[in-house]
């Protein structure tokens, strides 16, 4: 990819726009030990980027779970888990009925 450089300079808005649309990512990892115990471990990663940018580039690298698209299976397999634990709920909250009612006994003439 050439670089393009313009005749008079470069604004701000330029810039921004570079960064947002292609993104950078500053990564950073220091560990402080002292005589082979760690005392400090510090990670971060910060990203600067659009959010159309962020979440192509982590998808891509299997950071974020999409989103927008979900899997027909996985959603499959959500849906029916669902409905056995209302069934399973629903059966608990019936026995909890049951075993709550009182029993009536027949009087003894």
């Amino acid at each position: 990819m050439a670089v393009e450089r313009a005749a008079g300079g470069t604004s701000l808005i330029d810039v921004l726009d570079r960064v947002l649309d292609k993104g950078i990512v500053i990564d950073a990892w220091v560990r402080v030990s002292l005589v082979g115990i760690d005392l400090i471990t510090v990670e971060a990663r910060v990203v600067v980027a659009s959010i159309d940018t962020y979440l192509k580039y982590s998808e891509a690298v299997g950071q974020v779970a999409p989103v927008s698209r979900p899997q027909a299976e996985l959603a499959q397999n959500v849906m029916a888990e669902n409905a056995a634990l209302r069934a399973e709920l629903a059966a608990t909250k019936a026995t909890k009925v049951r075993r709550a009612t009182p029993r009536r006994r027949k009087p003894e003439a």
